[in-house]
């Protein structure tokens, strides 16, 4: 026994506090390199890990006047959402998934409900992880589109034919390149070959999009690049951003379609949250109506719209019940 404690007391112990006083002289960024190399040890020792998680909610506000000087509209608007994910990792195999789902309706006095919010984003990522842990052979697949008609709102009315439905149009996007992850928030992934393809089940706004005459798909083959970005940046508040780039080798791939989305998420108790988003679009291939020009039929002058490409925007801020798992 007093052996055993000899070479303790004289062998393990110098040892102990020799490599406790280097770690100790570590940079901040070799500790977190050091951090980095045993979680991604943990993950690859297990079998099988799945991460699951996200929000869904429903928002919902209301303003009612009776005889009220200052004026006002009559107003009831509710919105249903849900961002979810599920996330799977083994050895040097990675695959995220995500689907991010929204629709919300607008009332003002008398007028019939008008949609407020409408969307479908459905994104699935498989990885391959390289030598450098930071980097992954990649493939995406994402579809965006849309749950129902979408009109021209005029005076809070919708007016005119719809200018969008589901499957009118629609987005798919499928690329294969590298994936630069170096933490779980960022991740930007390049990808020179990828194609887009634009469905628009409705022949009669389908040349709105980008489709010929007659035509309801359109294929696309050019770069693209996503940049994704998310980390609680205070406590009980969410930062998530994403930006897309497309850009088609053929047909003008000086411009960029941009898609640009910001959401921060606030939860101010169990049940209650916050939220404020924004998303930017540019699609040169994408008409809006921009105004009226006169054109003549039989010789008659008639005023028809005029349409053009135009940077979208939408911002949308709401209130209401919310559950995270």
């Amino acid at each position: 026994m007093k052996n055993i404690l000899f070479v303790f007391l004289f062998g393990i112990l110098p040892i102990i506090a020799y490599s406790q006083d280097n770690v100790a002289v570590l940079d901040d960024d070799d500790k977190a390199k050091i951090k980095a190399l045993q979680n991604r040890s943990a993950v690859a020792s297990s079998d099988t890990l799945w991460k699951f998680g996200g929000t869904a909610g429903l928002n919902f506000n209301q303003a009612y006047f009776s005889n009220w000087a200052s004026g006002g509209q009559n107003t009831v608007a509710a919105t249903a959402m849900a961002n979810l994910f599920a996330k799977y990792a083994k050895d040097r195999h990675s695959w995220d998934n995500s689907i991010d789902l929204a629709y919300g309706l607008l009332a003002q006095d008398k007028n019939d409900a008008i949609k407020a919010d409408d969307k479908i984003d459905l994104t699935s990522k498989y990885g391959y992880q390289l030598n450098n842990p930071d980097w992954y052979y990649s493939a995406l697949l994402n579809f965006r589109s849309q749950f129902a008609p979408g009109y021209e709102i005029k005076d809070g009315v919708e007016v005119g034919d719809k200018t969008s439905d589901f499957l009118a149009p629609a987005f798919t996007i499928f690329s294969l390149g590298i994936d630069y992850k170096p933490n779980e928030n960022f991740s930007a992934l390049l990808s020179p070959i990828t194609t887009k393809i634009t469905i628009v089940n409705d022949d009669r706004i389908a040349p709105d999009y980008g489709l010929d005459e007659g035509e309801n798909v359109r294929a696309e083959v050019g770069a693209f690049v996503k940049l994704t970005y998310q980390k609680d940046v205070f406590e009980n508040v969410n930062l998530l951003t994403k930006l897309d780039l497309f850009s088609n080798y053929a047909e003008d791939p000086q411009n960029v379609d941009v898609n640009w989305e910001v959401l921060v998420s606030m939860k101010i108790n169990k049940w209650l949250n916050a939220s404020i988003s924004t998303q930017l679009i540019y699609d040169d291939n994408t008409h809006i109506v921009v105004g009226k020009k006169e054109i003549m039929e039989e010789g008659v002058p008639v005023l028809v719209d005029r349409k053009g490409p135009r940077t979208q925007f939408k911002e949308v801020f709401a209130l209401g019940l919310s559950v995270k798992f």
